[in-house]
């Protein structure tokens, strides 16, 4: 029973860590209508970013050095967010999914590319700060304190960026742009700033999941691919217009990542694109009755 609770807990720490990372995508996704499939980058710079900086950090507070590195991520992730809008301009006018698709996996590849030239094949450990570093025992169970400071993290992420969405000016503006650009548009409201501000604060929040998340799911080459499809999957079950539903399906993906993999471990894989699957004929079979009543 220990081992299942811990288990359990481990599942929604890796949710929560899909969350932070699907939420960027959802974002970019839902405003610039981008299919970015050089995402796990994002991810993958925050995570060789903790173990770049990792040591330097030591010298603070376990709280002042996860402060600074997050600063660091948010900084990086917008820049390269900027970066990803400036090249995907030329495609605005005419794109289509594919297009965007084809542009930023190649992104992706030289991103990938350069890690592994910067920072070698092998994997690397990045650690949490020693502060952080020990156990307390769970129903018996020894259980890491920086992964459950991660699930309170992650859930106040989470918690902000729903009033955020809901509750702000900064939200209006990003669900009217979602809901019809062109009346966003007409109402004054500046379409362009704001799905290229949509790209930077999604490049941020990924790579911050990258930097927090680096002692779960730590840097090594393969990372971005494998957190750029759990992503996908999230979003397409969870969809892209709502935080709380995109909170759920990554709690789900998490679960399923984790206490299917101990339960059904020649299952789970199975399991979890099955409910991929499921979810779009569900999805295709409402489409098509909608049509047909109209």
């Amino acid at each position: 029973m220990a081992t299942w609770a811990a288990t359990m807990v481990d599942g929604v720490a890796y949710g929560l860590l899909l969350f932070t990372v699907s939420a960027g995508l959802a974002l970019i996704f839902g405003v610039m209508d981008v299919l970015n499939l050089a995402h796990g980058t994002f991810y993958l710079a925050g995570a060789y970013l903790a173990w770049a900086l990792g040591d330097g950090v030591a010298a603070f507070s376990a709280v002042a050095g996860l402060v600074a590195l997050g600063v660091a991520a948010l900084a990086v992730g917008a820049a390269g967010g900027g970066l990803l809008a400036l090249a995907l301009r030329p495609l605005r006018a005419g794109a289509d999914h594919l297009d965007q698709a084809l542009a930023t996996l190649g992104l992706a590849f030289i991103a990938s590319w350069a890690f592994t030239e910067a920072f070698g094949a092998a994997p690397l450990p990045a650690s949490p700060p020693a502060a952080l570093a020990g156990n307390v025992v769970i129903a018996g169970h020894g259980y890491p304190v920086y992964r459950l400071l991660f699930i309170v993290v992650a859930a106040f992420l989470a918690a902000c960026l729903h009033l955020v969405v809901r509750s702000t000016h900064a939200g209006t503006l990003l669900r009217a742009t979602v809901s019809d650009p062109a009346m966003a548009a007409a109402s004054g409201i500046r379409v362009n700033r704001v799905r290229v501000t949509a790209l930077a604060v999604g490049g941020a929040i990924t790579t911050l999941a990258g930097v927090l998340g680096a002692p779960l799911l730590g840097p090594a080459p393969g990372v971005d691919v494998q957190v750029l499809v759990l992503s996908l999957v999230v979003v397409v079950v969870g969809g892209a217009g709502s935080v709380v539903h995109t909170l759920a399906a990554a709690l789900l993906v998490g679960q399923v990542q984790t206490v299917g993999v101990i339960a059904a471990p020649t299952l789970a894989a199975f399991l979890l694109f099955g409910m991929v699957l499921a979810v779009l004929v569900i999805r295709g079979r409402t489409g098509a009755a909608a049509v047909l009543r109209a």
